[in-house]
């Protein structure tokens, strides 16, 4: 059966060891944490910082028998490329928490100084292990999966995210999936939405960040986009539920969310 992972946004509000222990009894596989804060609204929990939230996220990682499938977030901006070693103590800690991959986000409009600050990173991941993803956002000036991979030929070894909701929202279709390098298709996040003409960034972020479905309940042709990656690329489920989580409670939200993506994926 195919591994399975948890990303931390499905469930921000909880601590990496909290996040373990709750995917664990799910029926995850392995988790995804968020050490880096996106911003002020959601919370990092920075384990490279904190010896005592690492150690305890190390226990849950060996009580429960789960693995880490990714670190993030990296904003890759102007100005992280003239200090990317700001990065290492971030790559150190992925690397002893066994992570596979490193995500990283594009927030740099120089599209050249992006894909040489990702090279960088590669590098510097690679040395440890821990292989780098691109992911793409509607929002951002990589909004979809064309861009994203121009980007990523001219930064060496770096993969691509696929999200399915910013892969719906950006106007990509699963046929531009079959003309990528299946090396380059690296990681796949699956949720569900229901779908619309059109959008404003303010719709893009809201649904993005706290209002997705579980796999299976939206419009999303999530069959036509697993049909489309390479059959070996690790899949996780990002679907943030704030409402939902608040009425229903976190586990109950997240089973519904493995049991979907389960039932796509078989």
């Amino acid at each position: 059966m195919r591994k399975l992972s948890l990303a931390h946004l499905s469930a921000i509000e909880l601590s990496p060891p909290e996040l373990v222990q709750v995917a664990a009894r799910v029926g995850f596989d392995a988790v995804g944490l968020r050490l880096i804060a996106v911003n002020d609204a959601s919370p990092g929990y920075a384990l490279m910082d904190d010896a005592r939230l690492m150690r305890a996220t190390k226990s849950a990682l060996h009580d429960c028998e789960m693995a880490v499938q990714d670190i993030e977030f990296v904003r890759v901006t102007p100005e992280l490329s003239h200090d990317l070693d700001t990065l290492l103590p971030f790559l150190d800690c992925g690397a002893e928490l066994g992570a596979q991959q490193v995500i990283c986000a594009p927030y740099d409009p120089d599209l050249a100084r992006l894909s040489d600050s990702l090279a960088r990173i590669c590098d510097a991941a690679a040395g440890r292990g821990i292989g780098t993803l691109l992911e793409f956002f509607p929002w951002t000036n990589v909004p979809d999966l064309a861009t994203c991979h121009a980007v990523v030929q001219q930064a060496g070894d770096v993969g691509i995210l696929v999200d399915a909701l910013h892969f719906d929202r950006s106007g990509s279709a699963p046929g531009d999936l079959v003309q990528i390098p299946p090396q380059r298709l690296a990681m796949l996040h699956l949720c569900d939405a229901m779908r619309a003409g059109e959008y404003s960034t303010d719709e893009l972020l809201f649904t993005a960040r706290e209002a997705r479905l579980p796999p299976g309940q939206g419009q999303i042709d999530l069959a036509a986009i697993i049909a489309a990656m390479p059959a070996d690329c690790p899949v996780g489920v990002e679907v943030p539920m704030a409402a939902a989580q608040r009425r229903h409670g976190v586990e109950y939200v997240l089973r519904q969310c493995h049991d979907g993506a389960r039932a796509l994926l078989a």
